[in-house]
């Protein structure tokens, strides 16, 4: 029987203060685990969409420690599920800057794994500014983790956060994934015109599962987000699609259907540098 695993992308509106969030999050990956899912992403900063750039700094914690991170574990722990618990704002080496890390959790809360945003995002159109770069400082590893599934099979999980979707390089910097999680917040206007060329260009490349968990509507700050949380399959097939508003995107992963993809076109071994 070929592995499969069961997953789930979460898809948020998500407050200005952490309280509300955090709760948000323990009822939906619930609602996932009691699904069936055995890994469940969480989209990026769902724990906090400031009224300003600064509060995400205001609300940033040391490493291993906080009452963010220390929901993230009872969240795993308590749902019984692997989880990726999209951005959290994590103290950097400069006051006015933080990590945006992405945690993976095992289900007895423990961390797995942590990959800080490489890419950071700037935009300058139609009165819209963003500089990520003023309250964030840049990781610069790119980061995969292993999993077991409930029947023991690995699976190895590519590790990116939003912005990052513009650079296919850093997606082959990962090496041959299983899936890749692109946990993000995404403008309404860039989504509308280039999330789902992205994230099936990402599948279609790298002949993998993608699973995109967005934030999607508008939130307390006034900002509006594109949400269109999706799973992608090797092939790049959108499997399901949440268009806006909180909820759960669900589906499983099959090693046989990855390993028929890159059987019949084989471009991953077609590599010439």
């Amino acid at each position: 029987m070929t592995a499969k695993l069961a997953i789930a992308a979460i898809q948020m509106v998500s407050a200005a203060s952490v309280g509300p969030n955090l709760e948000t999050a323990r009822r939906l990956v619930r609602e996932a685990a009691e699904g069936g899912a055995t890994l469940v992403v969480l989209p990026e900063f769902f724990c906090l969409l400031g009224r300003k750039d600064t509060d995400k700094v205001d609300a940033k914690e040391p490493a291993g420690e906080g009452p963010i991170q220390q929901a993230l574990a009872d969240i795993a722990r308590e749902a019984g599920v692997w989880l990726i618990g999209g951005t959290v704002p994590i103290a950097s080496s400069e006051p006015r800057r933080i990590r945006n890390a992405c945690l993976v959790l095992r289900p007895d809360g423990t961390t797995s794994a942590r990959y800080d945003k490489v890419h950071l995002f700037g935009l300058k159109r139609d009165g819209l500014r963003f500089d990520e770069s003023a309250t964030i400082q840049p990781g610069s590893t790119p980061t995969v983790a292993d999993l077991a599934g409930p029947d023991g099979a690995p699976w190895r999980v590519g590790l990116s956060v939003c912005y990052d979707l513009r650079f296919p390089e850093f997606y082959r910097a990962l090496g041959t994934v299983d899936l890749i999680v692109v946990p993000s917040a995404f403008t309404y206007p860039t989504g509308q015109a280039h999330w789902e060329v992205l994230l099936r260009a990402r599948a279609i490349e790298n002949q993998c599962y993608v699973l995109a968990p967005a934030q999607g509507g508008t939130h307390e700050n006034g900002r509006r987000t594109w949400g269109h949380t999706m799973l992608i399959d090797p092939w790049g097939e959108v499997l399901a699609r949440l268009p806006e508003g909180e909820g759960v995107v669900a589906g499983t992963l099959s090693a046989e259907r990855i390993a028929e993809v890159r059987a019949q076109l084989p471009a991953l071994a077609h590599r010439t540098m």
